[in-house]
């Protein structure tokens, strides 16, 4: 005599996928016990922990909160304003080629940097002598006004909720402007005239 609880037929089968435990890490089994190659069932979404943050993190977090919405402003204010204050007390205008801080680029090989003479192109704009500010650096006469503009809608619309009109500057405008900042680096250490009249 046969016992038919012992035949692994397809009902047998079927009948210990529907029995089987869940998943040992609490994840629900599935519904037609089929299995994914990599070992978990069909369907079923692994539950993995969130990641708690560290220690730095929760302190800066904290901080966040705590801190008056015009704190960043104004510390990025201080910046600005520690930059413009160094290039007024040191005017690097008649300090030596060579002097610190310097260009490693321009120490080391004579050549202009793409920043070059843009410390000295502030200076000149903080006392109006737009023509000379050019003449040391023009590619940032020309976007100085923008990127103030920008810190002006920023600042104002995180420390005041001011909404004022704000620029769109799509990716194609900031990859032709790279573009024209990389031909300016170039042509201003060409040794032949006019282009020598770039060299700072």
């Amino acid at each position: 005599m046969i016992d038919v609880t012992s035949v692994d037929g397809p009902q047998s089968r079927a009948a210990a996928a529907t029995d089987a435990p869940a998943h040992p890490d609490g994840v629900g089994g599935p519904s037609d016990g089929a299995v994914a190659p990599d070992g978990w069932p069909v369907g079923a979404v692994p539950a993995y922990p969130v990641p708690q943050p560290d220690r730095l993190t929760r302190f800066v977090l904290r901080l966040q909160e705590r801190s008056p919405r015009w704190a960043v402003p104004l510390a990025a204010l201080g910046c600005v304003g520690a930059g413009i204050g160094y290039t007024l007390l040191f005017d690097p205008t008649r300090s030596a080629p060579d002097a610190a801080p310097t260009c490693l680029l321009k120490l080391t090989t004579g050549l202009d940097c793409p920043g070059c003479g843009g410390t000295r192109a502030l200076w000149y704009l903080l006392h109006a002598d737009l023509p000379a500010a050019a003449r040391h650096h023009v590619l940032l006469v020309f976007a100085l006004p923008f990127l103030a503009y920008l810190f002006v809608t920023w600042a104002g619309r995180q420390a005041f909720g001011w909404r004022l009109p704000e620029l769109r500057i799509s990716n194609k405008l900031i990859g032709v402007f790279l573009a024209a900042w990389l031909a300016f680096s170039v042509v201003r250490n060409l040794p032949w005239a006019p282009f020598t009249a770039l060299y700072v």
